[in-house]
């Protein structure tokens, strides 16, 4: 971690978060069913919810792509770093459990700017004694303080698996390709670039309606389509693994998502929309469900 950022005063984080405005990081945690949000994050949760029903799908399929890469890239390409940029609230399934439950030396760095991760930054600081995780307070838009930090742990002369998953459809294309050609130019040969990124390609009318709703809210949300999304591999000289860029979904489904115990009929009738999202069974997803694109590449 940068000590830094966490020997931080817990007044001066507080002062930091805006409580009144919803912010991205903590509206996926209402998704995922955490308890680490605001109503401004609930309410913005819900209004994507109306606007698209089937909605948790993108979210709950994005992250269990997350689960696949790296189970993939430390099982089979022998990866033992990662750099997970935008890392989100502390879930079921962190970058460093599944990558040190393979291989227990994984050193993982987590990158995020709301204070609200930050406050919770020592719950993902559970790595086992082999490994290290860290975690940068930083924002994607400075690479070149990410990478600062970083290399305070990674060794860039070995491979770093790069994690831009959810979070790239937040940057204006005027920042998002120089960033990526930032992060990725400073990865060793041998390197890999996980991403996956929002689209209207496949289901527009759906994700048109979530992204007015979070757009009336004050977010970036650029929808890119699959060439534009390519870029971000072919710009930089990456060689896809297969299958491809292909819908979240589709990227080497094992069929083994998590699935949370459902409580009672009666319970369950008694919750709200949202709340009844982490217990649905994302297996019975159909391409009718899905805006979002996923990737895998090698820099050679």
């Amino acid at each position: 971690m940068t000590g830094d950022a966490l020997s931080q005063d817990p007044a001066e984080l507080r002062r930091r978060i805006d409580s009144t405005k919803a912010h991205p990081a903590r509206v996926y945690d209402v998704f995922l069913g955490g308890k680490d949000h605001y109503p401004a994050d609930r309410n913005a949760a819900a209004a994507g919810l109306a606007a698209n029903p089937r909605g948790y799908l993108d979210v709950r399929h994005n992250r269990d792509f997350l689960r696949r890469a790296v189970t993939a890239l430390s099982g089979e390409d022998g990866i033992r770093q990662y750099l997970d940029i935008g890392t989100g609230l502390p879930t079921a399934e962190n970058v460093h459990q599944i990558a040190q439950r393979i291989a227990p030396e994984s050193r993982v760095v987590y990158v995020d700017n709301d204070p609200v991760v930050l406050a919770h930054a020592r719950a993902l600081l559970t790595s086992g004694p082999e490994g290290r995780t860290d975690y940068i307070d930083a924002d994607l838009r400075d690479p070149g303080t990410i990478l600062e930090q970083a290399a305070k742990v990674l060794d860039f002369d070995r491979p770093i698996a790069l994690c831009l998953v959810a979070v790239l459809h937040f940057v204006e294309d005027a920042e998002a390709y120089p960033i990526v050609r930032e992060l990725v130019e400073a990865l060793p040969a041998g390197s890999r670039v996980v991403l996956s990124h929002l689209t209207e390609d496949l289901n527009p009318e759906n994700i048109r309606a979530v992204q007015r709703t979070y757009t009336e809210r004050g977010f970036t949300f650029v929808l890119r389509t699959r060439a534009e999304v390519t870029r971000f591999f072919t710009e930089n000289g990456l060689e896809l693994a297969e299958p491809g860029i292909v819908p979240v979904h589709h990227w080497r489904p094992d069929h083994a998502a998590p699935v949370a115990e459902r409580p009672d009929e009666s319970v369950l009738a008694g919750l709200d929309d949202i709340e009844k999202v982490r217990y649905q069974d994302i297996n019975d997803v159909t391409d009718a469900d899905i805006n979002v694109y996923a990737g895998v590449a090698a820099k050679g």
